[in-house]
């Protein structure tokens, strides 16, 4: 079989990337190990932004920005070309500061700020429409009225169901999907790949290869990505069934990072937990009992008998959340669309355009030298 490319993994980032190099006219087979889109793209809450984005380095910021300007368009042409309706929608996001933290010291000076104003004055420097309220005024759910921050531009996606938007649209613009293909081995001759061989026999050649293998992208490289600082960490997830309406906005409480999600048919996801436990993506009583614990200290309603779900995903982690976005150092046609952590979503179209702008020789809307490949 042979492609203009081949895409290494069926998540997000890889059936963006596919998605976007079909619609410039490039002829694409995606290869995934297991099932597409069932893996930290599913699990995941389909939060458009870094869940305190002042904490983030500006590597982050700039591709976090640059696919939230994408995202409207993006949904827009998967919905047309599909029917698939990824319920994207600006539902806004409540800021619960941790109170109990100490006083951050602003860079380059001795004075301290506290995190409202700290965050503030982030979102001021990033063109972020952002108002300090009492959290009750946006969410009368909550049990705790507190000093809150309120971005109401914060959008969300339901992830799933962009998934199955992304599969569909890949296959209707004629890119070949292949699944359960576990990558064997490469074939590579004077730097330059020649063809990539499966588990089960197959040998697929192409003019170019995308990884894309979220926290599989490491073992899959093996010994091409010495340098590659990814591994994966396991997050768990509730899934409430509630009252639509319930819940409007998206809550984030910044003492355990912990966020509330409400879709429009009343289901609340509720998360996360960062778990170090290599690629064991089983679900444990001990991550229940906590993230339950933590729901109901913000809204006593979700009790245990409206938990209808909950399951683990493994996220690709990186330094600083900083992706690999980038052609290998010594093999001219191997390129890397990985590292997300916790924004594979929200970074995907962003990170989508990217790759297929350095495949299709095109000029950056931004500057990529944060995301070259580590060597």
């Amino acid at each position: 079989m042979s492609s203009d490319v081949i895409v290494m993994g069926g998540g997000i980032a890889g059936l963006a990337t596919a998605w976007e190099l079909l619609r410039s006219g490039a002829t694409v087979t995606v290869l995934e190990r297991n099932l597409c889109g069932q893996e930290a793209s599913w699990a995941g809450a389909g939060i458009l932004s870094p869940l305190l984005p002042w904490d983030y380095p500006e590597a982050v910021t700039q591709l976090t920005q640059f696919s939230a300007h994408l995202f409207p368009r993006f949904v827009e042409a998967l919905q047309v070309e599909t029917g698939v309706n990824p319920e994207y929608q600006a539902s806004g996001m409540l800021v619960l500061p941790d109170s109990s933290s100490q006083a951050y010291v602003e860079a380059g000076t001795f004075d301290k700020y506290s995190r409202l104003l700290l965050a503030k004055r982030w979102c001021a420097r990033h063109a972020i429409p952002v108002q300090e309220v009492q959290s009750r005024q946006i969410a009368p759910s909550l049990i705790r009225d507190t000093a809150a921050l309120w971005l109401p531009e914060v959008c969300q996606v339901r992830n799933p169901r962009l998934l199955q938007a992304l599969i569909k649209a890949v296959k209707v613009l004629g890119g070949k999907v292949v699944e359960h293909a576990e990558a064997a081995g490469w074939k590579i001759e004077r730097g330059y790949v020649q063809s990539i061989s499966t588990v089960a026999g197959e040998r697929h050649s192409a003019g170019q290869y995308v990884v894309a293998a979220g926290a599989w992208s490491r073992r899959l490289l093996a010994e091409h990505a010495a340098a590659l600082e990814a591994w994966p960490v396991r997050g768990q997830i509730l899934l409430f069934k509630a009252q639509p309406g319930l819940l409007e906005p998206m809550v984030l409480d910044e003492r355990d990072n912990f966020y509330l999600i409400p879709r429009r048919d009343g289901h609340i996801l509720a998360g996360s937990t960062l778990e170090e436990a290599g690629f064991d993506k089983s679900t444990t009583p001990q991550a229940r009992e906590t993230l339950l614990a933590r729901a109901q200290a913000l809204v006593p309603v979700l009790a245990e008998e409206r938990i209808v779900a909950h399951w683990a995903g493994l996220r690709p982690a990186s330094p600083h959340n900083i992706p690999v976005i980038s052609v290998h150092p010594a093999i001219s046609n191997l390129y890397l669309n990985s590292g997300h952590y916790r924004y594979g979503v929200t970074m995907a179209p962003g990170s989508a355009q990217l790759i297929a702008n350095m495949i299709l020789g095109k000029l950056q809307p931004l500057d990529v030298a944060s995301y070259r490949w580590p060597i």
